[in-house]
């Protein structure tokens, strides 16, 4: 959504889910399976209810992590960005004053090269597709600290670039 003075956009990005939590995702759905029918018909007892109990909560996170939104919000000269886990539980990342931005390009973008050689705490907001041609990536260095890897919107772009036209580059 934008506004007609640009002030607010709105952006949401599905994650692609880690290989590896996907893998888990399932063996946890496995193995409580296991330990349910082993507990029942072996008669395992309190330790096989403990690691039944126990497989299905390791289900229950890996279900969670294995669905990630990202909602990205432009507002007034700040990024807001929350993390959105299964569709059902809203956690709020951070907020990200323009003012204190140092930067924002393409992530491929030759802009960029200047911040290659230091060393910044990486957050990986994105869709985490590394075979999208072409790499619909952004990247923003924040208050000298941060390196922050998104995908907005194309408006999410133009509303940033209206209030910090020498801070973003489209290329």
């Amino acid at each position: 959504m934008i506004g007609n003075d640009n002030s607010y956009v709105e952006c949401l990005v599905v994650s692609k889910a880690s290989p590896i939590v996907v893998f888990l995702k399932y063996l946890c759905f496995a193995l409580a399976i296991f330990f349910l029918l082993s507990s029942i018909l072996l008669g395992a007892g309190v330790f096989g209810a403990l690691l039944f109990i126990a497989s299905v909560a390791g289900f229950y996170f890996a279900k969670l992590n294995s669905n990630i939104e990202f909602e990205y919000q432009y507002c007034d000269k700040e990024i807001s960005i929350d993390k959105i886990l299964d569709k059902s539980s809203r956690k709020h990342i951070g907020n990200y004053e323009v003012e204190k931005m140092a930067i924002m390009a393409p992530s491929e973008s030759y802009h960029l090269s200047d911040y290659k050689n230091q060393t910044f705490k990486v957050l990986d907001f994105s869709a985490r597709n590394k075979d999208a041609k072409p790499n619909p990536t952004y990247t923003f260095y924040y208050d000298g600290k941060e390196k922050i890897i998104f995908e907005p919107s194309s408006e999410l772009v133009a509303a940033v670039k209206a209030v910090a036209p020498r801070k973003v580059f489209t290329d």
